[in-house]
């Protein structure tokens, strides 16, 4: 038995197919030399010679996917608790049906022209057809700049600074002059010089480029008809995308240039700033602006620079121009969406503030990639350095990229919302508590809120306008803004090929299965993506899109012939780096299914809690919901850092209650009949949830009619799990999915109970990431993609924001141990004491442990004592499925701040 490698050869491919950007392997090939890395295996393989195996043509599922295949979704719509008037405009009941289109497939029907010799030089005659123009971009930038008086009086305020502290000096003209030509300096870097004809021969070069290792680049040719109705508002257009690839830096701009809409600029950091490459880049909208604007050696802030990029972005929202801005900072290295970085979009909203613009339009954006150019990120989640981009890397990577395929892309434009609007509907709502961590995490740590008088304290210091001169209202707003078009551009985001057999090679068949299983259950997570309203980034026969994934995953993934009926089993390859990467793809699906993976980690915490407690047979298993929905709540604020569930403006309480509702609607949930529930008493620890959830998470009225029914609808009742065959593989499959966050954050607990200090926060990282490495390398892991250096920091900052919690509702808290029950926490007047139970990490991971403290980035520990572990209880469902018990590492703590 051998690996099975499989080339396709996109020369022959149908014209069609092209143009509609569906995916058809008819053309494999049955007998040739394989890439790099892959070796040469004979047609017999494949069963008869210059035919594909019969399990191919499966009657039964090409009858499934003809007659059940579902409708694609339109994505991409805007709020309608935010924006309720930009989601009426731009859209009609049109747009929707108006379907896919394959940008870089372009032939003579493109142009105005006909014949042979169009047909030869149909890419020329497209590219010169396109509207470009130099009136189109922005003009005197670089003096509307220095002579706006904000950067005046920065320059004069930088010139008269003194020497050293306390010293005067005054105003010298030399010195003014100095710090001006430091200023256009600056701006040489900062300002873009967009030239047409570079524009219309980097489209050509794309189209040749895209079309050598991109089958198909689609979009939605319904979303480009709203965008370009956007433009004719004549109002600045900001687009938002997702950041995963160098890649998306030329992408936006040549859709958009093939639709004849105007180059955004594009703000890139200025690691990109290197020389032939970064020419090019300006002469194509791109500026670079620092990645850390504050430079200077003493560490005090950089007023000039703050001055100038505050300046040029308003001065090109005064002119109408459009930005291209990546909230994330940075390419994911994780596949899905880090957190957002709302430094530029604070300077366009003070724009608006200001009165620059009248308006902005948002249009986040979001991109798929059936496999990223560059093929993966396993040398930084390895925890090694990023190395510098140079001319020479580039041209390596372009080199490299000509001697593969990258399969397909799909862009999605979200449709563009007023910012004007969006901050209007923020300023009417009713100001609510702020949700801290401290309130969403410390009641399901401790049995009842530590201080009521506190939270109340922390309600009353609110401002009671919500003005937008108001600081904090300022910082709010720009933060739910950003969380809220993050949220948005990654429900955008179609789901590729590569991630479903990712995901299913994973967390459904981690040991492997048969190829024909694979393509029923890739057939059945698709139907279930379209379902929830996500859409697909590819179309075609099943078993045709999984060989075509399997393809572009490569080494990650085996196929060997069993010799059985002729089948092909397939194995995820089981190499640290390959698990990585596979894991990269597989969290392009996860925030299709995260919510429900969120209620099934819950589900599966309460169980095993009542098992441990001996409990697990009484009241029939049934489970209070509000219980349920309570602990999840509580998860999804612990893992807030690796993914989001919910809107700014949606209740996290309420979107679990939803979840629960739609897996009870799908039968995985099951409503307990009356006489069942009337058996039931509450337990201990369901009455302590019931009062422990802050009032900002709970989405009912206070002024609730009590005579009305609105009350017996949201009684709590119980359930019980489904003992479908089915239905239990599939909420297996969803507790799998957060395995690997969850085993991080276990494992990251258990190594902080031994470790001593104290050291730099960087160095305890590295640590820690060693220390899962190795678990990982010694097969104590369950899930290797646990030992990501994503995950390492994500955990980290999670400890240390557990600490503010501490250190803000106890304030000049002292803590000593107190006995196997727990922790008592002292205030300083001596007189309130809270016994700490243990603490619940997530769904169900317990952990007591000695005192630690995090203090000005050092992690301190002070004690050594040994408090055995209740362990984890998600993942010891991980391990019982794998033969393995749970390993216990060492005690385990809780991080206080100082």
């Amino acid at each position: 038995m051998g690996a099975l490698c499989v080339q396709f050869n996109s020369s022959v491919m149908d014209e069609t197919a092209l143009s509609l950007g569906t995916i058809d392997v008819s053309y494999l090939s049955t007998s040739a030399d394989c890439s790099i890395s892959r070796c040469k295996h004979s047609s017999e393989e494949w069963g008869e010679s210059n035919s594909r195996p019969t399990l191919f043509r499966s009657a039964t599922l090409r009858w499934k996917e003809a007659l059940l295949s579902r409708k694609r979704p339109f994505v991409g719509r805007c709020c309608y608790v935010c924006t309720p008037q930009s989601r009426d405009n731009f859209f009609n009941s049109s747009i929707p049906s108006l379907g896919l289109r394959n940008v870089i497939y372009i032939n003579e029907t493109h142009t105005r022209y006909r014949g042979w010799l169009a047909r030869r030089f149909c890419y020329v005659l497209f590219v010169q057809e396109r509207d470009v123009h130099k009136g189109m971009f922005a003009k005197n930038l670089t003096e509307n700049v220095l002579n706006s008086s904000r950067v005046q009086k920065a320059i004069i305020d930088e010139a008269s600074e003194p020497s050293t502290p306390g010293s005067f000096v005054q105003t010298d003209p030399k010195a003014i002059n100095k710090v001006k030509k430091k200023a256009r300096k600056i701006l040489q870097e900062m300002v873009a010089n967009v030239s047409p004809a570079l524009i219309r021969l980097t489209g050509w070069v794309l189209l040749k480029l895209f079309n050598s290792f991109f089958w198909n680049i689609q979009i939605h040719r319904g979303q480009i008809e709203m965008v370009k109705a956007a433009t004719e508002m004549n109002l600045p257009l900001i687009f938002l995308p997702v950041h995963k690839s160098h890649i998306d830096y030329l992408l936006l701009t040549f859709i958009l240039f093939c639709h004849n809409i105007k180059a955004p600029y594009i703000a890139a950091g200025n690691n990109l700033n290197i020389p032939i490459f970064s020419t090019l880049i300006r002469k194509l909208g791109g500026f670079f602006i620092r990645r850390k604007l504050d430079q200077n050696p003493d560490g005090r802030k950089d007023f000039l620079y703050r001055a100038l990029l505050y300046v040029h972005i308003e001065e090109l929202l005064r002119q109408q121009q459009f930005l291209e801005i990546f909230l994330e900072g940075t390419r994911s290295r994780s596949g899905k969406t880090s957190g957002a970085r709302a430094g530029l979009l604070s300077v366009v909203v003070d724009a608006l503030f200001s009165n620059a613009t009248p308006d902005v339009l948002i249009i986040p954006v979001g991109i798929s990639y059936d496999r990223i150019i560059e093929g993966h990120y396993n040398s930084e989640q390895l925890g090694k350095p990023k190395k510098n981009e140079s001319l020479w890397g580039i041209a390596r990577g372009v080199f490299r990229m000509l001697r593969k395929n990258y399969g397909c892309v799909r862009v999605d434009f979200a449709q563009p919302f007023s910012l004007k609007e969006y901050v209007n509907s923020q300023s009417q709502k009713p100001v609510p508590a702020p949700l801290s961590l401290e309130q969403a995490l410390l009641p399901a740590i401790l049995p009842s809120r530590p201080n009521d008088n506190v939270d109340e304290g922390a309600e009353a210091s609110l401002p009671n306008s919500r003005d937008i001169t108001s600081e904090p209202f300022r910082r709010e707003l720009i933060s739910n803004l950003a969380e809220h078009v993050l949220f948005t551009a990654d429900k955008s985001c179609a789901v590729m090929s590569t991630h479903i057999v990712a995901c299913l090679l994973l967390y459904r068949h981690r040991q492997g299965t048969d190829l024909s299983r694979l393509v029923e259950d890739f057939f059945s997570m698709k139907e279930e993506v379209l379902a929830r309203d996500f859409d697909l980034g590819f179309s075609g026969n099943s078993d045709d899109v999984v060989m075509h994934a399997i393809h572009l995953l490569g080494n990650c993934v085996n196929i060997t012939n069993t010799s059985r009926n002729n089948e092909f089993f397939v194995t995820p390859s089981i190499t640290i780096p390959a698990v990585f990467e596979l894991n990269f793809y597989s969290n392009g699906i996860l925030h299709v299914f995260i919510k429900e993976a969120v209620i099934a980690c819950s589900l599966h915490a309460i169980q095993s809690r009542r098992y441990r407690n001996g409990t697990s047979g009484a009241s029939h298993g049934l489970i209070s919901q509000e219980h349920l929905v309570r602990k999840a709540a509580s998860l999804c604020y612990l893992l807030s850092n690796e993914f989001t569930v919910s809107l700014p403006c949606q209740m996290v309480y309420q979107v679990c209650h939803e979840s629960v509702e739609r897996l009870i609607q799908y039968g995985i949930l099951l409503v307990a009949e009356q006489d069942e529930q009337e058996d039931v008493s509450p337990s201990l620890t369901e009455q302590q949830w019931n009062k422990k959830l802050p009032e900002p998470l709970s989405w009912r009225s206070d002024e609730e009619d009590e005579d009305s029914d609105f009350g017996e609808e949201q009684r709590d009742c119980y359930l019980k799990v489904s003992q479908s065959q089915e239905h239990q593989q599939y909420i297996t499959f969803l507790q799998r999915l957060l395995g690997p966050f969850l085993e991080a954050y276990s494992s990251a607990v258990t190594f902080v109970h031994n470790f001593s200090g104290p050291v730099l926060e960087s160095e305890f990282i590295q640590k820690l990431h060693r220390h899962l490495i190795s678990r990982t390398e010694k097969n104590v892991a369950v899930y290797a993609e646990s030992a990501t250096y994503s995950h390492v920091k994500n955990a980290v900052k999670v400890f240390k924001e557990i600490g503010d919690v501490i250190d803000g509702c106890h304030q000049e808290l002292l803590e000593e141990r107190a006995g196997p029950g727990g922790w008592r926490c002292w205030s300083s007047s001596g007189v309130k004491e809270t016994p700490w139970s243990s603490v619940e990490l997530g769904a169900g991971c317990e952990y007591r442990g000695n005192r630690h403290k995090l203090e000005k980035g050092k992690f301190l520990s002070d004690t050594k004592e040994n408090i055995p572990s209740e362990g984890s209880e998600i993942l010891q469902q991980g391990h019982r499925e794998a033969g393995e018990s749970l390993p216990v590492e060492g005690s385990n703590t809780r991080l206080d701040k100082v």
